[in-house]
């Protein structure tokens, strides 16, 4: 397979056409030797019969191997070996294989930090090999081995706790600015009682960034990021919108995080966005259930938030109709897992059982309507969780390794709403399950429920289901296919007048934008077929996708979805990504919708760009306790 750096991501157009007219040009020059009284020469025959693009290879080859400017320089940006790829690793087998290291004494960490360019995780004697290579690693700043060895879930001098090889690659593997990680026991040093670790990390290019450009009216949009700053971990974040319509022609957002302080795995977020209709500032901290392991979780922030949201539409609207928002939001909460007693040695048990309390204190300065009350709102839950990963590739990333949360979940939540005009209480409960092989696929189920209680009337409920299913990957030579399913459904149950569920992008149709079209009832279902092509060009790979959306909206408590006619979303598109850098994938996407609102001047196609993908894994980790969001 073909590699051409990353680096020069910005001249690929002008690069492709010259690299395929050089490569032509050399088949062009090739001339045939005629031999009329010898027998066929098989060999020759052979050749003839290849396949186009790997003449095309065997070209570039040949002139990246000359010693003129030309061949110099395709010898500078091409890669011609493949690079090595395990799919469908366990980490069950992979935790039982460490399992004989339980508790023994940790007497040294090395940490090797690889840059983003021309270095190889599975093995490290590969070096940047050109100046590209060099280039693009001199402006980026390698992750301190420090801000690696706090991420690390074992220390030196200490015993070895289970499971803590496993989690601690998978959270380095999560982290923004790390692409891959392996954590090695050095068999070669290993004893009875103690052992040496190794612990490999290859970044990604940390400076990234976006943006967009209307030419018919000069509006755009830039945006920067830094997922790894100095090498700190911290990630500054910038986007500015400009000429943008009435009433103001610009918009700026603004965020910092910093990660992980002082190796207590607790995150601090700041955002400034000031935006025509959305303000926010807000500043938090917070800690997760990180790992299997932890046993304190928690957060305690402040919010202050100005929107504007959509009022209840009539069926002959065709202006919507909007209201002001404004409110101060304080939130804190507490967890504490606590896991079963084994008397099994070395076994660590996946199971939790979780316990969390929050307190939301909410202040309205701005309201639309009568439906808003200023309030205190404690909740409190109790659940039992089981987590497991796996390991595989090409499911939304392109190659990297990824980690598929598995198991079990099931919660829950109670609590009392003190407010200004009245007081109730709310009662919820989640159930979720995921099982993932990797000759059969992943299947992922979820029933949720939350409603409060005003005076033996139940209201602002809501049930929820959701499916996700996504088959094996299918290979064909260098090609590669997965396919996914998914299905929800949202109900809402004597909600207020202004909340509503839409059927736009995410929430339903691909690239489907309707202001008008709102409902309190929606059901759901996506297909998506993803071809992963062996095509690498100047470092992003290429995969198309074939999508179809349906998707069902209705309102008011005894309505059904089903009965009303679907909206339907059929499209194809391109993917490209480079997992090197810190951009997200890129998608172009042709989608066509064949009924529209009737209220609404929507086009029936639609060509449009894409960062966000469209499909996602639930964690099994506990999460704080809340009200069923409504969305």
């Amino acid at each position: 397979m073909l590699y051409i750096h990353p680096c020069l991501s910005l001249l690929r157009p002008a690069i492709l056409g010259l690299l395929l007219l050089f490569a032509l040009a050399g088949m062009a020059q090739q001339k045939p030797v005629i031999k009329p009284t010898a027998p066929p020469d098989t060999t020759i025959a052979a050749d003839t019969t290849r396949r186009f693009e790997d003449r095309v290879m065997q070209n570039l080859r040949d002139l990246s191997e000359r010693k003129t400017i030309m061949g110099k320089l395709l010898n500078a940006i091409l890669v011609f070996d493949p690079k090595d790829e395990v799919l469908n690793l366990d980490a069950e087998l992979i935790e039982r294989e460490y399992e004989q290291h339980n508790y023994k004494i940790v007497r040294n960490i090395r940490v090797i930090p690889l840059d983003a360019f021309g270095y190889s995780i599975n093995d490290t004697t590969r070096v940047p090999q050109n100046w590209f290579e060099k280039t693009g690693n001199f402006f980026h700043a390698k992750t301190k081995r420090n801000l690696i060895r706090n991420k690390l879930l074992f220390e030196r001098d200490q015993p070895l706790e289970p499971l803590a090889l496993v989690e601690s690659e998978r959270l380095l593997r999560q982290t923004d600015y790390i692409l891959d990680a392996r954590i090695i026991v050095d068999e070669r040093t290993t004893t009875d009682d103690s052992l040496d670790v190794i612990v490999v990390t290859k970044d990604v290019f940390s400076l990234g960034g976006s943006g967009s450009f209307t030419p018919s009216s000069g509006a755009g949009r830039l945006t920067v990021r830094e997922l790894n700053f100095l090498g700190l971990g911290h990630q500054p974040e910038i986007t500015y919108r400009f000429n943008q319509a009435a009433p103001r022609p610009w918009e700026f957002a603004g965020r910092y995080s910093i990660e992980n302080i002082g190796r207590s795995y607790i995150t601090a977020d700041l955002a400034y966005i000031n935006e025509n209709y959305y303000q926010e500032r807000s500043a938090f901290l917070h800690r997760d259930f990180y790992a299997t392991n932890t046993r304190y979780a928690g957060a305690v922030g402040i919010s202050q938030i100005e929107e504007r949201i959509l009022l209840p539409p009539t069926n002959s609207d065709t202006i919507p109709q909007f209201g002001n928002l404004g409110y101060t939001r304080r939130d804190a909460w507490f967890g504490r897992a606590f896991k079963f007693k084994t008397y099994n040695l070395g076994y660590e048990p996946r199971g939790r059982l979780i316990m969390g309390l929050r307190v939301i204190d909410t202040n309205y300065k701005t309201i639309p309507t009568e439906n808003f009350q200023s309030n205190q709102l404690y909740l409190g839950s109790i659940g039992y969780s089981v987590r497991k990963y796996y390991k595989d590739r090409y499911l939304f990333g392109f190659g990297r390794t990824e980690d598929i949360p598995a198991g079990s979940i099931v919660s829950v939540t109670t609590g009392y709403e003190n407010g200004a005009l009245i007081n109730r209480r709310y009662l919820g409960a989640s159930v979720a399950y995921a099982y993932y092989r990797s000759h059969i696929g992943y299947a992922f189920g979820n029933v949720s429920y939350g409603s409060f209680l005003n005076d033996g009337v139940w209201e602002q409920g809501m049930l929820q289901l959701q499916t996700l299913y996504f088959t094996k990957l299918y290979e064909h030579g260098n090609w590669k296919l997965r396919h996914y399913i998914q299905g929800r459904a949202t109900f809402g149950l004597n909600r207020n007048p202004e909340e509503l569920l839409t059927i736009n992008n995410n929430d339903g149709l691909r690239g489907f934008n309707s202001i008008m079209l709102r409902g309190s009832k929606r059901i759901t279902l996506n297909y998506e077929a993803n071809l992963y092509t062996p095509f690498s060009f100047l470092g992003f790979k290429l995969a198309t996708v074939a999508f179809a959306d349906v998707a069902w909206l209705s309102s008011g408590n005894k309505a059904n979805p089903i009965n009303d006619k679907p909206y339907t979303g059929f499209g194809l598109g391109f993917r490209f990504r480079n997992e090197y850098l810190s951009f997200s994938t890129i998608q172009i996407l042709l989608s066509f919708y064949p009924r529209l609102p009737s209220n609404e001047d929507i086009s029936s196609f639609k060509v449009y760009e894409a960062s966000r993908p469209y499909y996602d894994f639930t964690d099994f980790r506990f999460e704080r306790p809340g009200v069923a969001e409504f969305k």
